[in-house]
């Protein structure tokens, strides 16, 4: 096995506290116009606004009938508003689509604009008009006009929603690191299309929380196992160097020598290097996640680009332990956090999540 787990049960607690906590927005401006009001028998998902009582907030998560401000951490303060109305979509030619009306039967293909967010959602299944945000088999989110503007660091993962998805992440872990080492595998999330692109994002990154327990830990706790094969170049760093570090946990001493030499890195003499230095450490999960099988058929990269689906990049990573009903446990847990940071994206996590 080339990525060994870091603690299973430390997994379960951190996602726990990832769906517990949501990074605070910054202040709303008193000139701030406010949102669409809170209503009671709507469904809101991350990312949607409502304004309450004066104030706007900001889902962090899937909820309803959960009045702002709230006790379970779904809803963020952004500030006071001036009850002034929410800026309306824009539109007009690409944007200019009906209103989406239950009951209404759709096609595969239609597009609706959403009344009680102002966002708009492509049907991927006939349906006979299911709600576009709770139904994410029958509808997906379409970007109007096009595309949404990607984050200014060319990642569709916007460091806002890195924190939202990572609370208590350790310092080490730096977005700007990942960034940085994206430039090794131009490949990695810009393949694809707007929505293939979030959803490679967020399977790289429910991966990587899960090997880390949501990036709290760089080197695995239990460093006492022999990870050093008969190779011809050995172990010079020591037998037992060659545990699990990074955000995918990487480990024995043949993927030390094979991401090195990828990378240009001294890894092998250096294993270390990978818990002291945020980008090298980053690109090491992006070297195994773009380039290395593992125990399945095709890389993590591949699954997602091709159409495979989420299970497959399970195969990939740890697949000889937990795919084909060896610990459906750990497995449910990869995909609970893949579709959790599918919605802080707004976008479906499309289908063969399990392996």
């Amino acid at each position: 096995m080339s990525i060994r787990l870091v603690l299973a049960g430390l997994a379960s607690i951190a996602m726990a506290a990832a769906i517990s906590f949501v990074i605070p927005a910054a202040p709303a401006s008193a000139d701030t116009a406010c949102a669409t009001a809170w209503n009671a028998t709507s469904v809101y998902t991350g990312g949607m606004t409502v304004s309450f009582d004066g104030q706007n907030y900001l889902a962090g998560w899937w909820t309803q009938n959960e009045q702002p401000p709230g006790t379970s951490g779904v809803w963020t303060d952004e500030g006071a508003c001036d009850g002034g109305g929410s800026t309306p979509p824009p539109s007009g030619g690409a944007c200019d689509y009906p209103t989406w009306v239950a009951g209404t039967n759709y096609v595969t293909g239609d597009i609706v604009e959403y009344p009680a967010n102002g966002l708009y959602y492509e049907a991927t299944h006939d349906n006979p008009g299911y709600d576009p945000t709770i139904s994410t088999w029958y509808w997906s989110p379409y970007a109007c006009g096009g595309g949404t503007t990607p984050p200014s660091s060319g990642f569709v993962v916007s460091e806002a929603q890195f924190d939202q998805m990572f609370p208590n992440r350790n310092s080490f872990y730096t977005y700007d690191g990942l960034v940085s080492a994206m430039s090794a595998y131009p490949q990695f999330a810009t393949t694809g299309g707007s929505t293939v692109e979030a959803q490679e994002a967020a399977a790289f990154l429910a991966n990587v929380s899960h090997e880390t327990s949501g990036l709290v830990y760089v080197s695995e706790i239990d460093q006492s196992g022999d990870y050093c094969a008969s190779e011809s170049y050995g172990c010079p760093a020591g037998t037992y160097e060659y545990y699990g570090r990074g955000p995918l946990q990487i480990s024995w001493n043949f993927n030390y020598e094979a991401a090195g030499n990828a990378l240009g890195i001294d890894l092998l003499d250096n294993p270390n290097l990978v818990a002291t230095d945020s980008a090298t450490s980053w690109e090491t999960a992006l070297w195994y996640w773009d380039t290395q099988n593992g125990p399945g058929t095709m890389t993590a990269h591949d699954a997602m680009v091709n159409g495979a689906g989420f299970g497959q990049t399970i195969m990939a990573i740890n697949g000889s332990l937990e795919c084909n009903g060896n610990n459906t446990a750990e497995m449910q847990d990869r995909i609970n956090l893949y579709e959790q940071y599918t919605q802080i994206l707004g976008v479906s996590p499309g289908n063969n999540l399990s392996c």
